[in-house]
C-alpha cells in the first residue's frame, strides 16, 4: 500500500519511505483486514489528535515513531507472536522492537515504540509516559469513538471509506480470546485479555457503544 493522495483529505496521506511501506506490508500480510486497517486509521487518528492539540509533527513529537508505533501496536495478535507467553501488548512491542532494530532503527527510538505500544491499552499510564505514547493511545481509542467529538462526519468517513471497519472491534476481541484460551499465559490477571476472556468469551457484537460502530 502507498501513499494516500487527495487535494481534500490530506489527513489521509500516508508516510511512503522503505521503512514505512515495509511496516505497512508486514501488517497488511500478517494481519487480518479488519486489524490492519484498524491499525492504520489508529495512525490517521492519532494525527487528528495531535493536529487537535496543536502539536507540530519535527517538533513537538516524531510523527515516525508515531507511526511505527501506532501501525505495529497489535502485532502481538500475529501468528508469530501468538508463539510467546506474555500478554499481547507486550509481545507486540517486542516483535515491533525487532523488527525496527533488523531496520536499525536506533535503540532510544526504538525503547519510545517499544513504550508505547506495550501501554496502549493503559489507559491513565499512556498520558503520563511521553507524547509518543500519549497520541498513540488517543489514536487507537479514536478509533472506537472514544473522544472524537472533535472530528468532523466527512473526516471520519473519508477515513472509513479508505480503510473500511469490517467489524474491528469485534475481530479484535476474538483474536484476543483465542490467544488466551490456547495460552493462559496470555491472560495474566487484570490485563484486558483476562477481562475479556472472563467477561465477553461468546460476544456476538461491540463491546460498548462506539460513534463509529464496531
Amino acid at each position: 500500500m502507498s501513499e494516500t493522495t487527495s487535494a481534500s483529505n490530506a489527513h489521509l496521506i500516508l508516510p511512503d519511505s522503505p521503512l514505512a511501506r515495509s511496516i505497512l506490508d508486514l501488517v497488511n500480510g500478517a494481519e487480518p483486514r479488519a486489524i490492519a486497517n484498524h491499525s492504520i486509521r489508529s495512525y490517521l487518528f492519532s494525527r487528528m489528535v495531535a493536529d487537535h492539540r496543536a502539536l507540530v509533527p519535527g517538533q513537538d513529537y516524531d510523527a515516525d515513531l508515531l507511526f511505527y508505533a501506532t501501525v505495529l501496536h497489535d502485532i502481538g495478535l500475529t501468528d508469530e507472536a501468538a508463539r510467546r507467553d506474555q500478554r499481547f501488548e507486550l509481545d507486540g512491542a517486542d516483535v515491533a522492537a525487532a523488527f525496527l532494530t533488523d531496520h536499525g532503527i536506533p535503540s532510544e527510538d526504538i525503547d519510545v515504540v517499544w513504550e508505547a505500544i506495550a501501554l496502549h491499552s493503559s489507559a491513565g499510564i499512556a498520558q503520563r509516559r511521553g507524547i509518543i505514547c500519549s497520541l498513540t493511545e488517543a489514536g487507537i481509542g479514536l478509533d472506537f469513538g472514544i473522544g472524537s467529538d472533535f472530528v468532523a462526519d466527512a473526516d471520519a468517513a473519508a477515513i472509513h471509506t479508505a480503510f473500511p471497519r469490517y467489524a474491528a472491534a469485534s475481530s479484535l476481541v476474538d483474536m484476543i480470546v483465542r490467544q488466551a484460551v490456547v495460552n493462559p499465559a496470555k491472560a495474566p490477571s487484570t490485563s484486558l485479555a483476562d477481562y475479556f476472556l472472563r467477561t465477553v468469551h461468546g460476544h456476538t457484537g461491540p463491546l460498548t457503544p462506539s460513534r463509529w460502530g464496531d
